[in-house]
This record gives structure tokens, C-alpha cells and sequence, in this order.
């Protein structure tokens, strides 16, 4: 399958082969490694990993495209979704994006945010890769008027105070380090890498601890099923820490996750039976988690039965949960577009904003795949967006 992906440059291939190096000496030392910490390493890795170095990972010019790369349509429905929480918080309100990417829904959010009379107090972007907080911040401060791009300020870690806002997440849990798991005589085994006899990555199993046990033996209950004899999958034991490491802080407000994903009877289907995990490299998906360590994307789909019950140990309670497009047309897609279309006299730029739609709605692209979920804590229900909350279909989780 790997032969048939772009070669990548001489320089690219070395610094592929140096992340390896970090990886087989760190196996060799440690011993077998598991998968997460193996994903961790090649996405996080300080100027060696997939976000951590300059590489190129958005748009055409990278491996992906995300929502906010399209177009500005995606970034205004959120901001419409947050308007009335905003409203309710008041001035002191804050808007946190969890990776914050190229910038470019930072830039459009900000845009809509300001054109609403709604900016936040400061619009703050938790971003672990410098060099992408690098390249957030020159485009913000290039494209946006001086007094809106400065409401923009980067944090290192999660606010330690309690504080009033809205937190939004595009495409960020797929990409936490993921668990990968197999069953086999009753019993839990965790995904492994280790080294053959010349030295290359492969995958072994060994009996999971408590924390890896303990999330599997849940979903086998919430499932009512026991995984079958060599079913092998992913699993996020971690998901609940993280989110109230990320928003446990948050003392009232709202946030707004999309991901590719699905509920839990849906992600853990018998006939899905090797999990979700999946590379890209420039534009192609593929299935060899060790292909060139660094210069590709890893990512497992999300299950957001798991990303309810995460949010609901943190205090927070599901507001509402629908297909990215649905979600869109909920929060207003349609009249963006039109307004957007009126406005443009060039039907190369028309044919472009109709692809947007397209690409962001239908079924076979982003439409269905990917899932919006929006949690809220301590505001009036009434606060929250009605055509948003109308458009619920929680009752799948």
C-alpha cells in the first residue's frame, strides 16, 4: 500500500529517519512501547514530530484539509451557535480554541465575532506546537484590524483560574494519543510496538493495565456484547482527564466539539474489527501507523458516546448532538451562503463557495462524517441556540 505514496525529499526522508532513530533507542532502552506513547512521539515529538516541526500540514499544500480551510461558512455557524452564550456571559467572556491549526478559523471567527458586536474579552488559542502558534499569530496579526487581532493570546497550559466563556475543538480529540486493544480467552491485551530482527516497527500485545482494562470492560457493558476473540480497536481511557484538565476551570458557558466520529454502538460494530486508526500523507489515507515516522498524520475517529460521558464527569451536560450538517444549517449555513453569493460577481469565487457547501454537507464528505457535539454548564437553557437545540438527536448516544 506504502509503495504506491509520494517519495518524500532528502531532507524530509532525514528527518523521518531521525524521529526513528528517537523511537528504536527509546525501545531499545525501555522496551516494548505502547501505541499511544508511539503516536504521542511521532505527532508531539519537540521540532521531530507531525505538529510539533515546520512542515506543511493543512490545505493543499499538506496532508488534510479541514473544515476551516474551505471557507469562512464553517467558523460563522459556530460563532452563531456561541452568539447567544456570549450575549448572556457579558464583556468579561472569553473564547477558548483548543489547536488553533493554520489560524484560519481564528481569523474568521474573530471577523464574525466583531461583526456581531460580540468579540470576546480575549480570544484564546491552547497550541502546543510553536511552530504553529507561530504561523497563528503572523496570519492573525495580517489579516485583522490591530484592535481585533489583538484580543488573541496563546497559552501554554490550561487556565488555572476559574473563569466565563466558550471553548471550541475542531479535529482535536482524534488526534489525542490513542490506545489500540485486542481481547482474545477472555482477557485485555494492549497494543505494543517493539523492533524485529532488522530493526523496523512492529506491533505485539501485552496483558493492559488497570486504566486500559477498566475502559474496555465499560464499554463491553455499555455495549451489552463482550469484544469478540482477535477484535481489535482503539479506546481513550485518558478522554475524561483530558477534558477536565482542558475545561474543568470553565465556571459557566458552553463548548463545541466537531471530530469525525460515531456513538459507541456505531464506532464498535462487530464488522469493524481492526478499530479506526489511519495515517495521511499529502492528501491519502492509508493504513501503516509506521510510515515515516513524523512527516504523517495519525488519527482514530472519536467516540462521542465516550466524549458525553468525558464532558459529563466535568460537570457539564450535553446540550445537543447532531451530524456536522445538520449542525450547519442549524446554525445558519443558508443564509450565509446566500448572503455570501449576492455579494460575488465572479462565478469562479460562486462555483468555489458552492464546493465549500457541498464539501462541509454532503454525506459522502463531510457531512455525515463528521459529528458536532455541544456541551453547557451553569447558563439558562434558554440561552443556548434554539435552532440548534431544535436539531438534537442526543437520544443516538
Amino acid at each position: 500500500m506504502t509503495d504506491r505514496l509520494p517519495e518524500p525529499g532528502a531532507d524530509e526522508r532525514a528527518h523521518s529517519d531521525h524521529l526513528a532513530g528517537l523511537l528504536r533507542e527509546e525501545i531499545a532502552t525501555h522496551g516494548p512501547m505502547p501505541f499511544s506513547r508511539f503516536m504521542e512521539r511521532c505527532l508531539y515529538t519537540p521540532g521531530l514530530g507531525y505538529y510539533s516541526a515546520g512542515k506543511a500540514k493543512f490545505g493543499a499544500e499538506g496532508d488534510f484539509v479541514t473544515a476551516p480551510e474551505l471557507g469562512t461558512l464553517f467558523a460563522r455557524c459556530i460563532v452563531r451557535a456561541f452568539q447567544p452564550v456570549l450575549a448572556a456571559l457579558g464583556p468579561d467572556a472569553d473564547f477558548l480554541e483548543l489547536g488553533g491549526g493554520s489560524g484560519a478559523f481564528a481569523e474568521a471567527a474573530l471577523r464574525a465575532l466583531d461583526a456581531a458586536g460580540t468579540l470576546p474579552r480575549r480570544y484564546m488559542i491552547l497550541e502546543p506546537s510553536a511552530d504553529l502558534r507561530e504561523r497563528q499569530r503572523t496570519r492573525l496579526h495580517a489579516n485583522l484590524p490591530p484592535e481585533v487581532a489583538k484580543r488573541a493570546v496563546w497559552l501554554d497550559a490550561p487556565l488555572e483560574e476559574a473563569w466565563d466563556g466558550v471553548i471550541f475543538a475542531n479535529e482535536v480529540i482524534d488526534a489525542l494519543p490513542t490506545t489500540r486493544f485486542t481481547t482474545r480467552d477472555g482477557e485485555v491485551y494492549e497494543e505494543y510496538v517493539v523492533l524485529d530482527g532488522e530493526g523496523r516497527f512492529k506491533r505485539t500485545d501485552r496483558p493492559a493495565d488497570v486504566l486500559v482494562n477498566g475502559a474496555v470492560r465499560h464499554l463491553e457493558r455499555d455495549l451489552g456484547r463482550e469484544f469478540e476473540a482477535g477484535y481489535r480497536t482503539e479506546v481513550l481511557p485518558q478522554l475524561p482527564y483530558w477534558i477536565q484538565a482542558v475545561a474543568g476551570t470553565l465556571h459557566k458557558g458552553a463548548m463545541i466539539f466537531a471530530d469525525y466520529g460515531y456513538v459507541r454502538s456505531e464506532y464498535y460494530l462487530p464488522e469493524r474489527n481492526d478499530g479506526t486508526l489511519r495515517a495521511f500523507y499529502r492528501h491519502r489515507a492509508h493504513g501503516d501507523a509506521f510510515f515515516l515516522p513524523g512527516l504523517q498524520d495519525l488519527t482514530a475517529s472519536v467516540d462521542f458516546t465516550a466524549l458525553a460521558e468525558a464532558g459529563n464527569s466535568a460537570g457539564f451536560g450535553v446540550a445537543a448532538y447532531m451530524p456536522q450538517a445538520q449542525f450547519l444549517i442549524a446554525a445558519g449555513m443558508q443564509e450565509f451562503f446566500e448572503e455570501d453569493y449576492l455579494a460575488l460577481t465572479d462565478e469562479a469565487a460562486r462555483y468555489r463557495l458552492a464546493q465549500e457547501v457541498k464539501k462541509l454537507t454532503l454525506p459522502d464528505q463531510m457531512g455525515e462524517r463528521f459529528q458536532v457535539m455541544m456541551f453547557a454548564k451553569g447558563i439558562d437553557p434558554a440561552t443556548l441556540p434554539e435552532g440548534v437545540m431544535a436539531a438534537d438527536q442526543g437520544g443516538r448516544l
